[in-house]
């Protein structure tokens, strides 16, 4: 970790709602002056749209059944890892961007599918924040978690999950729920190896739990909605966590553990903004103080 040039990484499964929580970072940011330097997560992927496809393809042949994105065979871990260690070392590093759509591809001119060039990282930035899937990510011979100074962890229970990947991948992409079922099965072995460890890692974790029924995910026909939910916020270390402030200042909320508090799903930003805010500036003031 490093005091001089902080990392901040967001990981989450996919769909969980980073994007979101990446908005209230940036509304952070944004009050309290902080110019971060952001890296996306699929900027690291190791395949591109159409070449993705055919790989799966060719090991959907070689009777792999499970090749996904999730994997350090489709992901570039040794890269992530040496941006992580070049910005904490330097204050710069390298990454890329991967284009998702038209919209996109208008502002990188880049066809949707493709990345970017490798480019720079600003060499002014205050701290790094990284969002995406692998931000705590640790395998034999990668140790992603090690350089970030404040990891958050942002993960529905699984039905949750899996409801939300139903309704994107049919709302937006056009799948069939058998196809996104066969998706859901082919990720599981690289989610349970890959994915789940990371929130283990994570300093500060924040877990949505519908209250409505979603026993069976494949048949809901709607999201849970965070007036339909609660939201466990798991902390590694509760030292210095002043929970009695939290509690007074959440309505509703309550312990479960005395490391955990549990919030109404509503809640989920103003909590953010509570819990988070402290920590950015303490890393903000200790990075002055090193000057």
């Amino acid at each position: 970790m490093s005091r001089k040039h902080p990392i901040i990484s967001i990981t989450g499964s996919s769909g969980a709602g980073t994007t979101s929580v990446k908005r209230t970072f940036e509304q952070i940011f944004r009050r309290e002056n902080v110019n971060a330097a952001y890296i996306e997560g699929d900027a690291f992927h190791r395949y591109n749209r159409v070449d993705m496809r055919t790989k799966m393809a060719e090991e959907a042949e070689r009777g792999n059944k499970h090749f996904s994105h999730f994997s350090p065979e489709t992901n570039l871990f040794e890269e992530l890892e040496t941006t992580f260690r070049d910005y904490a070392a330097t204050g710069t590093g390298k990454t890329r961007y991967y284009v998702h759509d038209d919209k996109e591809a208008l502002v990188h001119g880049v066809p949707p599918g493709n990345f970017t060039e490798w480019q720079s990282l600003p060499s002014d930035s205050d701290l790094l924040f990284y969002e995406g899937l692998h931000g705590a990510v640790m395998t034999d011979t990668v140790n992603v978690a090690q350089h970030a100074d404040l990891k958050i962890g942002v993960v529905p229970v699984i039905n949750l999950e899996w409801i939300q990947k139903l309704h994107r991948d049919r709302a937006d992409r056009g799948y069939s729920t058998e196809a996104v079922t066969d998706t859901i099965l082919r990720r599981m072995p690289d989610y349970v190896h890959y994915i789940v460890p990371q929130f283990g890692e994570t300093d500060i974790n924040f877990q949505r739990v519908p209250t409505v029924d979603t026993s069976n995910p494949f048949i809901a026909r709607w999201i849970p909605t965070p007036d339909e939910s609660m939201v466990v916020i798991r902390f590694k270390d509760p030292r210095g966590i002043d929970f009695a402030y939290l509690l007074s200042m959440i309505q509703g909320s309550f312990m479960s553990r005395a490391n955990s508090i549990v919030i109404h799903g509503a809640k989920m930003d103003i909590a953010m903004q509570l819990i988070l805010t402290p920590l950015i500036m303490q890393l903000i003031e200790r990075k002055r103080g090193v000057k």
